[in-house]
């Protein structure tokens, strides 16, 4: 028999975990000693860990005392190759790397999930698996990895969250559809065969001119050959050229990345933008070439299990707990591919409370009020419950 937690034991059993996490990361991929600490932490607590999947990857299952479907719910363990700039005990020891998208708290509150289902058993019509994924933050990652190896296997739906560092502790950001964008990096070379003088662009090919203009035609497809009520954006981020002021350089290198919120969108862009960079280029008799990496689609919250977490929001926190999200993030989420096999939902979770937690993501001083941790654990171990129980109705 295993006793329920008060919020009180639940965040002095979390809160170490997190701290802990957030001292040791480590980046895509190389996730070792995270796993090795988080499986070990986990039976610790009685869990049987299935490993491994994708390298470092894992997942423990949690059996109800009634039969039924099983879901899943994710944790990503990756960390970000950032200095830590925090000025606080818990902050990253290892140089130049440091938690802060939040993986470390999406990891403890995974195992808190886990440990509140076991609680609830009685209440759970069927088995949650709750699966540990390196890799999400670089391409390619880590979830079409996990989905090959068989982790969404008997799944009949998925969930996971994300911290947010723009919501208050204690309320929780909800979107049916699109919660973020579909991503796809691209690198444009462009090559004249021969460099020129700057004195005489009509001699040879003025890449760098080309260039820009191709990244100019870019920016006009958005809202032009796409419907303008489906976001889209490109950005071009770099350029590589010539190093002499006075010579045309013959190659030139930019890239950047295509957001959008529909797959069907990006994929229409990205031929739109081969052939746009093609046609300028022989135009001026130039070669081409447009490189894609990895396709990263939207996030895609489905109808029935957003509406599950509203539901399950508002009776355990209160119906004021619920925050509507109006517009997608334009950021990427591999969480995305798990979405495109079986039904599921992404939730933020609130955790600003004052100034030193509002600190955006990706932020050198990214930190969260830890009061969240529990409250993240006890909304998803319910959403999971209320899964469940609507699928053996």
């Amino acid at each position: 028999m295993h006793i329920p937690f008060t919020d009180a034991q639940l965040h002095a059993v979390l809160s170490p975990l997190r701290r802990h996490l957030h001292q040791h990361p480590e980046v895509g991929f190389q996730e070792h000693a995270t796993s090795q600490f988080v499986r070990d932490w986990l039976k610790h607590q009685g869990f049987e860990i299935h490993s491994p999947l994708a390298g470092t990857g894992f997942f423990v299952e949690i059996e109800g005392a009634q039969p039924g479907p099983a879901v899943g719910y994710r944790a990503d363990m990756d960390a970000l190759p950032i200095q830590d700039a925090k000025d606080v005990r818990y902050a990253s020891k290892t140089p130049g790397i440091a938690h802060l998208c939040g993986h470390d708290a999406h990891m403890t509150i995974a195992c808190g999930v886990a440990l509140l289902l076991r609680e609830a058993a009685d209440r759970l019509h069927g088995t949650v698996r709750v699966f540990f994924q390196p890799n999400e933050e670089s391409s390619p990652s880590g979830a079409p990895v996990m989905i090959q190896e068989g982790v969404l296997d008997g799944l009949h739906a998925a969930y996971c969250v994300h911290v947010d560092p723009t919501i208050a502790v204690g309320r929780f950001g909800v979107k049916e559809g699109a919660l973020t964008a579909g991503t796809s990096p691209f690198i444009v070379r462009i090559e004249s065969g021969q460099a020129g003088h700057s004195a005489r662009p009509h001699e040879t090919v003025d890449t760098v001119w080309l260039a820009t203009q191709i990244m100019t035609q870019f920016y006009q497809l958005a809202g032009r050959v796409t419907d303008a009520r489906k976001t889209a954006v490109i950005t071009v981020c770099r350029l590589r050229a010539g190093e002499a002021l006075n010579a045309i350089p013959g190659e030139v290198e930019f890239g950047g990345t295509l957001r959008c919120t529909d797959a069907e969108t990006l994929t229409y862009l990205r031929e739109k933008m081969r052939r746009v960079a093609g046609s300028m280029a022989a135009l001026y008799g130039a070669d081409v070439d447009v490189d894609y990496a990895d396709r990263l689609p939207p996030v895609i919250n489905t109808h029935d299990e957003t509406q599950t977490v509203r539901e399950a929001a508002a009776t355990t926190f209160g119906a004021e707990a619920v925050r509507e999200i109006p517009v997608p993030s334009m950021g990427g989420e591999d969480f995305a591919f798990y979405l495109e096999r079986v039904p599921g939902a992404m939730v933020r979770i609130g955790t600003a409370s004052g100034r030193e937690t509002r600190y955006p993501l990706h932020h050198a001083r990214f930190d969260i009020d830890e009061t969240a941790l529990a409250l993240g654990a006890r909304l998803m171990s319910e959403v999971l419950i209320r899964d469940l129980e609507k699928r053996a109705a």
